[in-house]
């Protein structure tokens, strides 16, 4: 039987404790850097959780039911997240 990879959570609480750890320097040579090399796996793990879920995230379905592709494109702020509406998107308000 296959055994189950830990959540997201469940590794990032490990990672943060190997940190934790590491920031205190009494850590043994050897120990430090099976734990650096530990860290090194689960902040590659967590980061392919992270790309997956914004692949995820990025698609959106409009009032059409179509699928949309997000575009996050923070850059420009009056963009507001590259949506279609709402604030700075160009819609004019009359009144």
């Amino acid at each position: 039987m296959a055994t189950k990879e830990p959540s997201f959570e469940e590794q990032l609480a490990q990672l943060q404790q190997i940190v934790n750890q590491l920031e205190q320097g009494n850590t043994p040579l050897e120990e430090a850097l099976e734990q650096f090399q530990t860290g090194i796996k689960l902040s590659k793990s967590l980061q392919n959780k992270l790309t997956s879920a914004e692949k995820t995230l990025g698609h959106l379905i409009d009032d059409d039911g179509n699928e949309q592709v997000y575009e996050n494109n923070t850059d420009d702020p009056s963009n507001n997240g590259g949506g279609n509406r709402g604030f700075g998107s160009g819609d004019s308000v009359k009144g």
